[in-house]
């Protein structure tokens, strides 16, 4: 029999994340603290209107772009939340997750051999969507003496005529990291001087502390170049329910409608409704999860230096980036260890880029009891490996 898959798909890696869950689920007395999923219920209120809409018969198929009044509170949110103005018909597609919208994304901006300019660490999806869409990915390495945030000389250094896109993968997972207003100032001009195209990955921007979150999109002459991405999985607690979003240029957005409706129809119809009431009424429930990230970043954090464990601070997602450099061993070979010896999950910086080396993710989207738990059992297996040297 001939071949039946594709060069492209065979190439490409599996996800780096999901190996060393699959091998906890099976595990008694286990902790994992890899994947990024809130431990919070979704807010009461968006609960019950899912409920309600199904009670109500809401079944049928939305607009492919999604119902208009969700729409119209994405484009509220917006304005209230990065101070931009979008327009509900034209300029906001409803999508199955963040994940489609930047699938879509690409397909539909790539030519063959455009080029992808993708911060690293960073999601595991960009590289492999970029290449699905026949695009060049082009990594730049981040680096941890500058928080792992991306500097204007690392950006203009990437760039060559045939870059089209920059990733800008901010707030970051797995380092946490965010860019300020003035950090993304250069960022903005290069990308105007080089005539390039932004797709600014916002999913985390309801979680940063102590610092506003910024988007490049609201930079004067770059709301035209930027696809906004966002969704309601990680502020709101909504994961399961698969709903995202874009924000960007109508002209770009008719095209990227092409694909979503052939593909995908429309997003789940009780989600979106059950999101219209998240936008109107559940701020409070978004601030109150935040406070308690807040407290189990600090928490982390304290116990990292008590340990003597090298990690810069966060300052947004759900992740702790700790380095790992002096126990000589691969971040791989840490996360293998720990979880044998310790029994407690974490993913290995290089899940999400080789510029991950030296690193493990830590997520605190997990209970205050189990990351006490957790650490007491990293701390035993750090003093271990260090008495070993």
């Amino acid at each position: 029999m001939r071949n039946p898959l594709s060069k492209k798909i065979t190439d490409i890696e599996p996800s780096g994340i999901r190996k060393f869950f699959d091998i906890v689920s099976e595990m008694k007395d286990a902790i994992s603290l890899g994947v990024g999923e809130p431990d919070f219920d979704t807010p009461w209120r968006i609960r019950e209107e899912g409920i309600y809409s199904l009670e109500q018969g809401r079944t049928f198929y939305t607009s492919n772009a999604g119902l208009r009044e969700l729409k119209e509170e994405i484009c509220k949110y917006q304005k209230r939340k990065i101070q931009v103005d979008y327009v509900p018909e034209r300029e906001v597609i409803v999508t199955v997750g963040g994940s489609e919208a930047i699938d879509i994304a690409f397909r539909t901006m790539l030519d063959a051999g455009d080029e992808v300019l993708i911060p690293q660490p960073s999601y595991v999806s960009y590289l492999p969507c970029a290449v699905m869409a026949d695009g060049v990915p082009v990594v730049i390495p981040l680096q941890q003496k500058n928080e792992f945030k991306l500097t204007a000389e690392e950006l203009e250094a990437a760039i060559t005529p045939r870059t089209k896109i920059l990733v800008l993968p901010f707030p970051n997972n797995p380092t946490g990291s965010i860019m300020t207003r003035e950090e993304l100032e250069p960022i903005a001009e290069i990308v105007k001087k080089y005539d390039l195209y932004v797709l600014s990955d916002e999913i985390y921007s309801e979680l940063t502390y102590g610092r506003q979150h910024a988007s490049i999109a609201s930079f004067p002459g770059m709301k035209e170049r930027t696809l906004v991405i966002n969704g309601f999985s990680k502020g709101f607690a909504m994961t399961g329910w698969r709903l995202g979003y874009v924000c960007g240029p109508a002209g770009i957005l008719s095209q990227m409608l092409k694909l979503h409706q052939y593909a995908i129809m429309c997003a789940p119809t009780n989600s979106q409704y059950a999101a219209v009431e998240g936008l109107r009424h559940c701020e409070g429930d978004v601030r109150m999860m935040r406070e308690a990230y807040n407290q189990r970043r600090r928490y982390l954090m304290h116990e990292l230096r008590r340990m003597r464990m090298e990690c810069f601070e966060p300052y947004g997602a759900f992740y702790i980036f700790p380095c790992i450099k002096e126990f000589g061993m691969s971040s791989e070979e840490f996360a293998e260890r720990f979880l044998a010896e310790e029994k407690v999950a974490v993913v290995p910086g290089t899940a999400f880029g080789e510029s991950g080396e030296g690193h493990i993710r830590i997520s605190y989207a997990y209970s205050l009891d189990d990351l006490k738990v957790a650490v007491g059992r990293l701390g035993r297996f750090v003093d271990r490996l260090r008495s070993e040297r």
